[in-house]
């Protein structure tokens, strides 16, 4: 019992970092493809992004491989999650629209 206390905190600080990484993913992409310099949005995106995610994995695991593996499990799941609710915010677009009438 003692255990599982910190692997279930490490599992949802690992869904927190997921959802964070992968939102921020979200975010980075619908903002870059319509700047002037996406280059440096994605650049920059996925430095803090990474920054964080091993940041926070390092802090999370403790030195511990049971909650580094936990932290890993909700942050997979934050992904499959973040695809989820994206997907079905997302309107078709003016050239999906085309795609679809072409011969």
């Amino acid at each position: 019992m003692s255990e599982t206390l910190p692997l279930l905190l490490a599992w949802v600080a690992g869904g927190g970092l997921g959802m964070m990484f992968f939102g921020g993913l979200w975010w980075t992409v619908r903002r870059g493809v319509s700047s002037r310099r996406p280059a440096l949005w994605f650049l920059g995106s996925l430095l803090l992004r990474m920054s964080l995610a091993l940041a926070g994995f390092y802090f999370v695991s403790g030195g511990h491989w049971e909650r580094l593996l936990a932290c890993l499990v909700g942050f997979v799941m934050a992904r499959h999650l973040v695809t989820r609710l994206t997907r079905t915010a997302e309107k078709p677009t003016y050239l999906e629209h085309e795609a679809s009438h072409a011969p």
